[in-house]
């Protein structure tokens, strides 16, 4: 699954680039996903987590504990 954060969902949004005589030509947006690695002290391991830049500012805030519980509540293998 790329492009695709697994704590907020986030995932591509689709739309047309416009030139200058408006033609229309698809195009994708994608989230700014990044693979971070995190110490789960519960499990005395690493998790390795595909997170886009929101996800990285929620784990930060909300600890990754509860990250991992809210990924693992959505149905993803973590």
């Amino acid at each position: 699954m790329s492009a695709h954060c697994q704590l907020t969902g986030a995932k591509p949004g689709f739309g047309k680039n416009v030139s200058h005589s408006h033609r229309r030509t698809s195009r994708r947006f994608d989230p700014n996903v990044q693979s971070k690695r995190y110490w789960l002290q519960s499990e005395r391991r690493y998790v390795r987590l595909r997170l886009s830049a929101r996800g990285i500012k929620t784990v930060d805030v909300i600890g990754v504990e509860a990250a991992v519980a809210r990924i693992r509540a959505r149905g993803v293998k973590v």
